[in-house]
């Protein structure tokens, strides 16, 4: 079975997007014989479309970057990406984004008689609602509808994304993402981390990684780390570069997960502000480090917060975010990371969660075998 992966999210600073597609290419790449490659207008022209040197198998869309877009590119048309798309000659697509990918998807699996997965990484009506208000969320579900009810299997990673689905009358199922939890678990813990930030040992250092987005809630986590004041500090990473102001260290994006786990287990909580995500991969993350967490009820996140392993408070509100950070060190933060850890590992490995989306794949295919001997 060739699976291609076509999305613009793929590629630039990381996301998501980018870790689940780099995971599948992995898991698949030792499968044999399963084949996978990951079509995005990110990638660098390769001669031939196509790069052969390993997993993850590549192709170049023809690509146009725009402003607004967060540094990630549109494919240049539809019928290019289609183009693309056609020449891997693949037995199933699936598009994980909402914009032309998508549309060139259906119309490569329409010439090539292949099923098409659509995968509901980000809640565009949503959005667009926060960005331009009631109107364009309306006009969004509209798209949304228009585009998904022409899929062959809609996936969404979480229940609450596969509820808002409903709520446009489109049927998705549910497909969690993972982790490496080899990488990200408690021993990459670094004692040195507070000296190397200049910080005393008695500091509690809060952490935050992802984009540097207005739609991550940053404005509330930097009013909250101020009211909260002494001992608190605030790690951010993901940032376009190195800086310290006040309360609060800045980090760029770190493109090595092993770095990244270094900091995350080397701090004492994530506080995650952030109320519209699809799934919240960076919480996932923090938690197999050995981090109990402070996140919000707003979007998907809040699922991932078992009892006794982090804290979940009110969206949208600086107060109920100190709150949940003062709770969260009024309790045993050490503890609650104990079971945080093991309320993550294995559970959320991709050795357990990519098997369930080869059975969604496994089925559809089969359905389809079904239909086309009808």
């Amino acid at each position: 079975m060739h699976v291609v992966d076509v999305t613009m999210f793929y590629g630039g600073a990381g996301g998501g997007v980018s870790t689940y597609l780099d995971a599948k290419a992995r898991w698949l790449a030792g499968r044999a014989p399963h084949r996978h490659t990951i079509a995005s207008p990110n990638l660098p022209p390769h001669a031939g479309q196509v790069a052969r040197a390993g997993p993850p198998h590549t192709a170049a869309i023809p690509g146009l970057a725009l402003p607004g877009l967060n540094g990630y590119r549109l494919p240049r048309s539809t019928e290019a990406a289609a183009r693309v798309l056609r020449a891997l000659r693949p037995d199933l697509i699936e598009a994980g984004d909402a914009g032309p990918c998508a549309w060139a998807a259906l119309r490569a699996g329409s010439l090539l008689r292949v099923p098409v997965v659509g995968f509901y990484h980000s809640d565009l009506p949503y959005l667009l609602k926060r960005r331009f208000g009631a109107a364009a969320e309306g006009l969004a579900r509209g798209y949304v509808q228009r585009l998904y009810s022409r899929v062959d299997l809609l996936l969404a990673p979480s229940a609450a994304m596969v509820r808002r689905l409903a709520g446009m009358g489109l049927r998705a199922a549910q497909q969690p993402l993972g982790i490496d939890t080899a990488v990200f678990h408690p021993r990459r813990r670094d004692g040195a981390l507070r000296a190397q930030l200049g910080l005393p040992e008695s500091a509690r250092l809060l952490v935050y990684a992802g984009r540097f987005s207005a739609l991550k809630r940053l404005d509330l986590l930097h009013a909250a780390i101020r009211r909260l004041g002494d001992p608190y500090h605030l790690l951010m990473v993901g940032g376009p570069r190195a800086r310290r102001h006040g309360r609060v260290t800045q980090l760029p994006y770190q493109d090595n997960p092993r770095e990244l786990a270094r900091l995350l287990a080397s701090c004492d909580a994530l506080v995650h502000p952030g109320d519209s995500e699809t799934f919240g991969l960076i919480v996932l993350e923090a938690m197999a480090c050995g981090l109990p967490v402070v996140v919000t009820s707003g979007g998907a996140v809040a699922e991932l917060v078992e009892p006794g392993t982090g804290v979940v408070v009110a969206p949208n509100s600086v107060e109920r975010l100190c709150e949940g950070v003062d709770l969260l060190f009024a309790r045993d933060p050490a503890a609650l990371g104990g079971n945080a850890w093991r309320a993550v590992c294995p559970r959320h490995d991709w050795n357990r969660v990519l098997p369930l989306l080869l059975d969604h794949y496994d089925t559809l295919l089969a359905e389809r075998r079904v239909y086309v001997q009808r």
